[in-house]
């Protein structure tokens, strides 16, 4: 499992936990969460594509030179 996986795995455990919470104060809290998990998954996924550019660039100066 990919930590970006793993991230939206959280987030999906957050929505099913605020989802079957009767309390909105707990809600409230499974909601942040799932937020919060969700904005890692979409960090990872941007640092991932940006690092996977940068080894190709590299790659591609490399082969220039």
């Amino acid at each position: 499992m990919t930590e970006i996986e793993l991230f939206r795995a959280r987030a999906d455990e957050a929505g099913s936990a605020a989802a079957q919470s009767d309390l909105d104060n707990v809600r409230d809290r499974h909601l942040r969460a799932q937020a919060a998990w969700e904005a890692m998954a979409v960090r990872a996924e941007r640092v991932a594509t940006q690092r996977a550019l940068n080894e190709a660039e590299k790659e591609a100066r490399a082969v220039a030179c």
